[in-house]
């Protein structure tokens, strides 16, 4: 299995978490960069990943708008791909992720 590690210390925007991911899962270089490109690879992925969000206050804000849609990626995934497991906020430290939210995809 392949581990993405998405670190809210560690990812300040948006191309830091496309270069996790293309480094965490050997994307090749004409990989888009965007979330478009990003549900490509995991969607067609055959091999099992899985992707841990840590400190995701500070990950939440170094993609402003694009969280949303990052977390609606990652449902979708999961629920189309069975090689795709997400854990969020593993440690409850987002108090903007209530606690009835669902943390594993």
């Amino acid at each position: 299995m392949k581990i993405v590690l998405l670190d809210g210390n560690v990812i300040k925007e948006p191309a830091d978490l496309h270069e996790r991911f293309r480094q965490s899962l050997d994307l090749p270089e004409y990989y888009g960069n965007n979330l478009d490109a990003l549900y490509d690879a995991l969607s067609t992925c055959f091999e099992e990943i899985g992707i841990i969000a840590v400190n995701t206050d500070r990950l939440r804000e170094a993609l402003g708008v694009r969280w949303d849609r990052f977390l609606d990626l990652l449902s979708r995934i999961t629920g189309e791909n069975e090689n795709v497991r997400v854990l969020i906020d593993p440690f409850e430290t987002d108090p903007m992720l209530g606690i009835d939210d669902e943390y594993l995809f």
